[in-house]
């Protein structure tokens, strides 16, 4: 695939930055003009892990790698205690940092995925995500990126876009190629903190904020809401995990000139193209070439030619006639629907099942409370009860008593926490509640 002949055609008329990456204007000359030597023994067929984020020289590499033919591992330095299983995983004979390149002897092939040996015969390149694995094991997604790649053949607006998710993020990728194949710049961040998002975004006037709810919410109470936000701020796009109702009410008022889009997508099938209601609501239209969808059960059903190729250590997640359960249960209104949670969400008490997320939305009604998490436990008399996680704001109090009086008054019985522990609630490194 001839990635640079068609990022030329794209940028030959354009004099602004390709990227801006350590306070440095990078333009796509200058990536041209880096040197692929350390690339030399890189064949087609070669499975690398490519350690990097989005700066200059990870993306040259990222680009030539695809052009050379070979299947990419994207991965960060933050993961790096997992870097050798995910070589066992996909069979990588190649690690690539930098301009550094270390190969990985392996005795032989006999045992490379069924999955890898099928994309190579057809002589496609390939690259292969990691789940976060909040549920499990992390599953290596395989794709192939002459399918990924037809996503950004229709010319869109091009935008100056802070890149937030991660280089071995799905989402993190479909940002940089969005915005490239369309002749826009990528901001790269060094710190994920609010104040040093929001400073970068001044400073390069940024115009599209993609981000996480869990980085809102921050961002609410960071007090930088509105003074810090730029002029120059059109988007704030939002996805990976569930948003509330609390925190997007709450931010599309105070930013009442950002437009509020939320996204959806899946590892398995890439970043689908949505479209909000409205800008403070979370109901939303799923569209795209190729998408189909239907809804089974309250559960979201997808199927789409673009999907991936297969997981490589899991058994395939569609049916004999190509549906995916998202496990995602769903409320509808009219072409439009909401996620409410997810079906491993589901807490059954005494045969009634609401969502923990609709424990966790009461909790974030607070104003003392920053982030919630609720669960399952089993319980001998009804089967399951409900237990909640709760991080307070800074310099907020507030008594068990308190609390769990407030639950009494907002919550049916059956939904009341039957135990309720104050604690700092983790963010992975993707900036999802973990």
């Amino acid at each position: 695939m001839q990635i640079f002949k068609k990022l030329k055609e794209v940028w030959k008329d354009l004099d602004h930055p390709f990227i801006i990456s350590d306070n440095r204007e990078k333009y796509f000359n200058d990536l041209l003009n880096i040197n692929s030597d350390h690339l030399n023994d890189v064949k087609k067929g070669d499975i690398v892990l490519l350690i990097g984020d989005f700066d200059d020289i990870t993306l040259f590499n990222f680009f030539k790698l695809i052009e050379i033919g070979a299947i990419i591992v994207p991965v960060i330095k933050e993961t790096k205690k997992e870097h050798k299983n995910y070589c066992l995983i996909t069979s990588a004979n190649k690690i690539i940092s930098g301009c550094k390149v270390d190969n990985i002897i392996k005795k032989n092939d006999i045992n490379e995925n069924i999955l890898l040996k099928k994309l190579k015969a057809k002589g496609n390149s390939g690259i292969i995500f990691f789940s976060s694995g909040t549920t499990g094991k992390p599953k290596a997604i395989l794709h192939d990126i002459n399918l990924l790649f037809k996503r950004f053949n229709t010319p869109r607006k091009s935008y100056r876009t802070i890149n937030f998710l991660m280089f071995d993020h799905m989402g993190g990728i479909n940002t940089l190629l969005h915005t490239l194949f369309n002749g826009g710049t990528i901001i790269t961040l060094k710190s994920r903190k609010v104040k040093d998002v929001l400073d970068v975004c001044n400073k390069f006037k940024v115009e599209v904020l993609p981000a996480t709810p869990t980085f809102l919410r921050m961002m609410l109470i960071s007090g930088f809401v509105p003074k810090k936000i730029p002029s120059s701020l059109k988007i704030i796009s939002y996805g990976t995990e569930q948003m509330d109702e609390t925190t997007l009410t709450q931010i599309s008022k105070s930013l009442p000139n950002v437009d509020f889009r939320q996204t959806y997508g899946l590892s398995e099938f890439s970043v689908l193209r949505a479209k909000s209601k409205t800008r403070s609501s979370l109901f939303f239209k799923l569209s795209g070439e190729g998408l189909e969808k239907k809804i089974y059960n309250k559960i979201l059903y997808l199927r789409s030619k673009y999907a991936m190729v297969g997981y490589l250590n899991d058994k395939s997640p569609f049916d004999s006639n190509g549906w995916y359960n998202t496990k995602d249960v769903v409320e509808q209104n009219g072409d439009y629907i909401k996620i409410i949670g997810r079906k491993s969400n589901i807490i059954n008490v005494a045969g009634l099942k609401f969502m923990a997320s609709d424990v966790e939305n009461v909790a974030l009604e607070n104003p003392k409370i920053l982030n919630a998490k609720a669960y399952a436990k089993s319980n001998p008399l009804t089967g399951e009860h409900v237990e909640i996680i709760i991080e307070l704001k800074k310099d907020q109090k507030i008594s068990l008593m308190e609390i769990k009086n407030y639950f009494k008054e907002k919550l049916s019985r059956h939904m009341n926490p039957q135990k309720i522990l104050f604690n700092k609630i983790k963010i992975s490194h993707r900036f999802k509640k973990k």
